[in-house]
């Protein structure tokens, strides 16, 4: 018998803010990562942001090496959360209302070493 179980967290993109309510009482506790500002939510164990930056390099381009702002936010995550400092969260909801912030969502899940290591899309 093959076991498959993958216990990275999983993150979940929403389409648009009017879907956050619903997507945050159904489930496990959740974390919110927004692109820009987060909404307000008191359903949200916690919240952190990012911002595509438009003149960032690629990440791990020769020069710099950087991590984009998705991957690091869901670095801060998941650091506050095995640390202690941020209520328990099972999940990770993402409101992207951008094309460029999508991309580099996907681009962290796929691509960034630690990203992948931690979190999984949904």
């Amino acid at each position: 018998m093959a076991w498959s179980i993958d216990a990275r967290i999983p993150v979940t993109l929403l389409s648009d803010a009017a879907a956050l309510p619903g997507a945050l009482v159904t489930g496990r506790p959740a974390a919110l990562l927004a692109e820009g500002a987060a909404p307000h939510s008191a359903d949200a164990r916690v919240s952190e942001t990012f911002a595509p930056d438009p003149t960032q390099h690629p990440a791990a381009c020769a020069c710099c090496a950087g991590r984009s702002p998705a991957a690091q936010a869901l670095d801060r995550l998941f650091q506050d959360r095995v640390r202690g400092r941020i209520a328990w969260f099972d999940r990770v909801l993402v409101l992207a209302i951008t094309a460029e912030g999508r991309a580099e969502l996907a681009q962290a899940l796929a691509q960034d070493p630690l990203t992948t290591a931690r979190f999984r899309a949904a």
